[in-house]
């Protein structure tokens, strides 16, 4: 997955950087230094108000796409799109992280790292983990910088040929892999191809499909299904699903739709459902798979989130539910999250279900609640200070989960600080059956209501802020302004009559230092 790349600028800043030292330090003086520089970096992460501190992120550098998250041996592990040497995109290796309850992570030593020479040799880009009679799988997608007429990602900055690679681990704890030298799946020779990457698999009744993301030029993006008995030796199909191009001639594809990328396929609720990303949103689709042809069939289809989020990922829980995993990407410029030190983070997960109309719903995983400290209690019959502020609400340190309920008319509902506004979600009814929903100026229709309430759920996290509206409109923010002071609850009288409840709590950090964990 290449969004908001910059390979390119990193690998001539490196080179510059290496022509310039003309006299080496000793081992022991670099070494030092090194520890040092280590050392300030985390200090200046730690005190670092923008950084979330209950999201999932590393330790430092650039992260980006969930990999082959697992529920394994009483574990949930996260693999990620990590850069180990820069805040910015590039030398994609799969970084690790081991949970207990999706909330609460520890990290752990690197699982993949490109090889060279080998097909992955320019990274290890995005992929899935599967258990394998016992062992688990990493099907992933390997690139390697070729000749262009051989690529099968050229977006005017790379030419890379992407393969489907294998990697096993024996280890109980999934800390070493052993990886394939050879790819198990070469991309078609097609010359129209517009990708070939991020695979995902399903198992059913002893045979194994995967599917790739892929595309064809000036038609659109797609899905190639495969299937296997054993995972190495793969027999293509045909493509399981296909989008249209938007007709606009862009040197990326993915931005035209000429490309799908990270897509997923599960059964949920009795339907089966499709996600990806493409044009720069992120979509869903329900509907029915053909048993006999293997064609999945659309039935509705939606936004998966309005805001930044991408590259969406799933797994089963220890219980069997569908948890869905996202990209939480950097809105501001790159100049900007590269001096800071790190960039993306991992958003909560989410439980996912079908409703009784056939369309995706989600929630924030229950056991995002292990955060929360003690309730902040707004009495029913709570009054406006003289500044408009709900008397007795404040949001400390920007780490805080509010869930209310409005009026499904229109309705402000403003956190702010002594500046002014910090988040608005404002939701408006001008004519006709659909609502709109505004959250910092971006607005998304909402479908007609038979409901006299509309239900919101928010988590604050420093430069987060993840938003869900009726279990089904979600929409994540990026916002880089640290409050003056708490954020206050700003409303009008009539905003206030419109809210029927509220609920909000302190969160707790699940770490001192703003680094998640120990590296």
């Amino acid at each position: 997955m290449t969004r908001d790349s910059s390979r390119r600028e990193f690998l001539k800043t490196a080179f510059a950087a290496s022509a310039v030292a003309a006299v080496k330090p000793s081992f022991s003086e670099a070494r030092s230094q090194d520890a040092h520089d280590d050392k300030v970096l985390r200090a200046r992460l730690a005190a670092d108000p923008l950084r979330p501190q209950f999201h999932l992120l590393p330790a430092k550098n650039w992260m980006n796409d969930p990999n082959g998250p697992i529920y394994w041996k009483g574990h949930y592990h996260m693999f990620f799109q990590y850069n180990p040497n820069a805040a910015v995109w590039g030398d994609m290796h799969w970084a690790h992280a081991v949970s207990d309850d999706m909330i609460h992570w520890r990290h752990l030593p690197t699982a993949l790292a490109p090889t060279p020479g080998w097909d992955d040799a320019d990274g290890c880009f995005t992929g899935s983990a599967v258990d394998d009679r016992g062992t688990a799988t990493f099907l992933y997608t390997g690139v390697k910088t070729v000749a262009p007429e051989r690529a099968t990602l050229r977006d005017g900055v790379h030419n890379f040929r992407e393969v489907v690679c294998l990697a096993t681990s024996g280890d109980p704890g999934l800390l070493s892999w052993t990886k394939g030298k050879t790819p198990v799946i070469e991309p078609p020779h097609r010359p129209h191809l517009t990708g070939f990457r991020d695979p995902f698999l399903w198992r059913d009744v002893g045979t194994w499909y995967l599917g790739v993301a892929s595309g064809i030029r000036k038609e659109g993006g797609n899905v190639l299904l495969y299937r296997s008995k054993d995972l190495r030796n793969w027999e293509y199909l045909h493509p399981l699903a296909s989008g249209k191009w938007n007709e606009h001639d862009l040197a990326n594809p993915v931005d035209s739709g000429e490309m799908w990328e990270c897509p997923d396929f599960f059964e949920l609720g009795g339907k089966h459902v499709l996600l990806y990303s493409t044009a720069g949103d992120v979509y869903w689709e329900t509907g029915e798979l053909d048993s006999k042809e293997l064609v999945f069939h659309s039935q509705k289809r939606g936004i998966l989130d309005h805001g930044a989020y991408y590259a969406q990922k799933t797994q089963l829980d220890a219980s069997g539910n569908r948890i869905l995993w996202g990209w939480i990407p950097e809105t501001r410029p790159e100049a900007e999250f590269s001096a800071a030190g790190w960039a993306g983070c991992m958003a909560l997960p989410r439980l996912l279900s079908i409703s009784a109309h056939g369309e995706l719903e989600m929630r924030f995983a229950s056991e995002s609640q292990t955060l929360r400290a003690e309730a902040i209690l707004v009495p029913k019959d709570t009054a406006l200070d003289t500044e408009g502020a709900v008397n007795g609400f404040a949001v400390e340190s920007l780490s805080g989960e509010i869930v209310w309920k409005t009026k499904a008319g229109s309705a402000v509902f403003t956190l702010a600080d002594r500046s002014g506004p910090w988040l608005s979600v404002l939701l408006e009814t001008p004519q006709g059956s659909l609502q709109k929903l505004t959250v910092n100026g971006k607005s998304t229709e909402l479908p007609g209501r038979a409901k006299s309430h509309r239900e919101f759920h928010l988590f604050l996290d420093a430069s987060v802020a993840e938003l869900i509206c009726d279990q089904m409109h979600a929409v994540t923010t990026r916002i880089y302004r640290k409050p003056e002071g708490p954020l206050h609850l700003a409303l009008t009288d009539s905003d206030l009559r419109a809210l029927s409840s509220l609920g909000a709590w302190p969160l707790r950090p699940i770490s001192s230092d703003r680094l998640t964990s120990p590296p």
